[in-house]
């Protein structure tokens, strides 16, 4: 639930209703009445927003002048009619605010958290504390063409809504396993790029706004493929060290914004985070077509052999990662999931590392997803 609160609203009279000390007194006192009116709703002001009523009138009553510095007096020729009049005029009437505005999903209800619990891998997806529905996404396809060693797996972190996000983790998987089962091992990194190319492609076709990060993991025939665009990251365990096996595209990489500049467009720091044409925190995402001339969803790919030293890899938005380093992720999951672990406990481990970060203040949405790579040897 999110409460709007209305603000107290205070009002400032011009120096020229006080031409009178009179006329002074009569407003400083009248204020104090209409303040002290009603006790009960200074206490309970600090705590909740009340309702704003319609203007009271102001009563004239004798006060001593002495209570403002001395000032000339109101000429004969002005009635108490007109300086009512005066007031009325100066003092705005007060509109009637809804206090608070319910969100649920704009009429949706919305999940807090999703989750998977599998032998071979896990995932935990939470809501940020300043999102209204959760924008990351998450897609994980075992046994491709029947052989329990080929995986997909995927996280998505959506910008501007979730739309685009859904669209890539429905479509992502399918689109590169179509493209990988056409190639051979020596072209899998094209076939990978391929596969992100046609799901950008069909979201624009789609016509939805936003975009949407993407870290990738693919599994086939004893190697590891790792791919991304924008800051969600892969680091993999390798004996218990942390291993980034992607490149967070930020437009502060060097070779990131050569390649924007080049291309006609500029990188800004604004809001407290370069940004391309001042806008968009990453510089390359699925999606975002008002912005594709420099926002390309090519993605960058690693391969990896797997080994008997490879012990997990762990998938995740840049809400974690911006909290929790590589190191740090590993040790925790190592602690709940090392090789001496008769049952490795991914999925309690996924929960404390998102748990980890929002302790650290992340306000963002955070989805971890940690693979047992021993299952795919």
């Amino acid at each position: 639930m999110c409460a709007v609160a209305v603000p107290k609203t205070t009002t400032t009279m011009t120096n020229s209703l006080f031409s009178s000390p009179k006329i002074a007194s009569l407003l400083y006192k009248s204020s104090l009445n209409y303040c002290c009116s009603s006790p009960s709703s200074s206490s309970s002001s600090s705590s909740s927003p009340r309702s704003v009523s319609s203007p009271r009138k102001l009563h004239v009553s004798a006060s001593s002048p002495s209570l403002l510095p001395s000032t000339p007096q109101l000429p004969p020729s002005v009635s108490p009619l007109a300086v009512d009049t005066v007031l009325k005029r100066k003092r705005p009437a007060r509109i009637n605010v809804t206090q608070s505005i319910d969100f649920i999903g704009f009429g949706f209800e919305q999940p807090e958290v999703m989750e998977e619990e599998e032998e071979e891998y896990s995932v935990y997806c939470k809501r940020g504390r300043r999102r209204i529905a959760v924008e990351d996404r998450f897609s994980a396809t075992v046994g491709i063409q029947g052989d329990s060693r080929q995986a997909f797996f995927g996280v998505y972190d959506g910008h501007g809504g979730a739309k685009v996000a859904e669209i890539a983790a429905k479509r992502m998987s399918e689109n590169v396993i179509d493209q990988v089962t056409r190639r051979t091992d020596s072209e899998l990194e094209e076939a990978i790029k391929d596969g992100y190319l046609a799901t950008d492609r069909e979201v624009s076709e789609e016509g939805v706004s936003g975009g949407a990060c993407c870290v990738a993991a693919l599994i086939r025939n004893g190697n590891l493929a790792v791919s991304n665009v924008g800051d969600c990251r892969a680091v993999l365990s390798r004996r218990g060290k942390a291993e980034a096996l992607t490149s967070d595209h930020r437009p502060c990489r060097e070779d990131e914004r050569n390649r924007i500049e080049n291309l006609g467009g500029y990188v800004d720091y604004c809001r407290g985070a370069w940004r391309v044409q001042g806008t968009l925190a990453v510089s390359r995402a699925i999606g975002d077509d008002h912005l594709k001339q420099w926002v390309i969803s090519e993605p960058e790919t690693r391969m990896v052999k797997i080994e008997d030293d490879c012990d997990f890899l762990i998938l995740a938005s840049d809400g974690f990662w911006d909290k929790v380093k590589n190191q740090e992720a590993v040790d925790i999951v190592q602690s709940l999931c090392g090789v001496e672990m008769e049952k490795p406990k991914l999925f309690a481990a996924c929960k404390e590392l998102a748990a980890l970060s929002t302790s650290r203040g992340s306000v963002d949405d955070t989805t971890v997803m940690i693979i047992k790579l021993s299952s795919f040897l």
